[in-house]
């Protein structure tokens, strides 16, 4: 369930990014430049964060089997 909020967020980044890059001036003096660059830094953390979480999120185990390397105690009476 995580994993498809994550990648909606990095599908609504993209869509923010196609209409905002061609809009912002980076090179520009001033506070419009300042605005353009800290606009697409936060833009980077924002993709880089969600494509952290959804490349590294740990993967969940199929209930009834157990991870490899344990075994079970067998009772001896």
């Amino acid at each position: 369930m995580k994993k498809n909020r994550y990648l909606l967020c990095l599908l609504l980044c993209g869509f923010m990014l196609y209409f905002a890059v061609p809009r912002l001036s980076v090179t520009a003096e001033g506070a419009q430049g300042v605005f353009g660059i800290v606009w697409l830094a936060f833009a980077l953390m924002v993709i880089a964060g969600n494509l952290t979480a959804l490349l590294y999120a740990p993967k969940r185990q199929v209930q009834g089997t157990q991870p490899q390397g344990l075994k079970r105690k067998s009772r001896s009476y």
